[in-house]
């Protein structure tokens, strides 16, 4: 099945002329046409940007988020997933979504990846999603995040995952 297109509209915006400018060097330096790209940063504008603040994100510096959980044992990196992990992603995602099924946390785990610039691989077949996740942030990362996702998806998506994980990527599975 051939999946349908998106509708359009035309709009006529008045664009700072030092604005347009970058965009279109930006445009230019991803092969990438201005129409698409400008579409690009409306999307990540709607989907992450505009929720951002409302839901207490703070944008920090990946080399913090390595030291922070670096100095963590894995006992405290579990620990802050269990008290504070599961319920944060948990509310996030449902405020920024407005329900919390199995798409619409899909949807929201796969464009908070994107807008924090983090590589992730989703696969689906058979029914079986595999998420691919490439972060470079270290193991404990790693382990508070599959612990926060393993709660989420056991105790609200009533769905069984499977993890893999270490101190640059972590994966996982289940079945639709």
């Amino acid at each position: 099945m051939v999946p349908s297109a998106k509708k359009t509209s035309t709009m006529t915006f008045r664009i700072d002329e030092d604005v347009l400018s970058k965009l279109r060097s930006e445009s230019e330096h991803r092969e990438t046409s201005l129409n698409t790209f400008v579409n690009h940063i409306f999307k990540r504008y709607v989907e992450w940007d505009m929720y951002e603040a409302k839901v207490g994100m703070v944008p920090i510096a990946k080399p913090i988020i390595v030291e922070l959980f670096g100095k963590m044992t894995k006992d405290q990196a579990i620990d802050m997933a269990n008290r504070i992990g599961k319920n944060v992603v948990r509310d996030t995602a449902l405020f920024m979504q407005g329900d919390i099924s199995l798409d619409s946390f899909i949807s929201w785990f796969e464009a908070r990846m994107r807008a924090s610039s983090i590589e992730i691989n989703h696969n689906i077949k058979n029914n079986i999603h595999t998420f691919i996740i490439k972060h470079d942030l270290g193991e404990n990362w790693s382990l508070y995040h599959t612990t926060v996702l393993e709660l989420i998806f056991r105790e609200v998506l009533e769905k069984k995952i499977d993890f893999d994980y270490n101190v640059g990527m972590m994966s996982f599975k289940f079945i639709e």
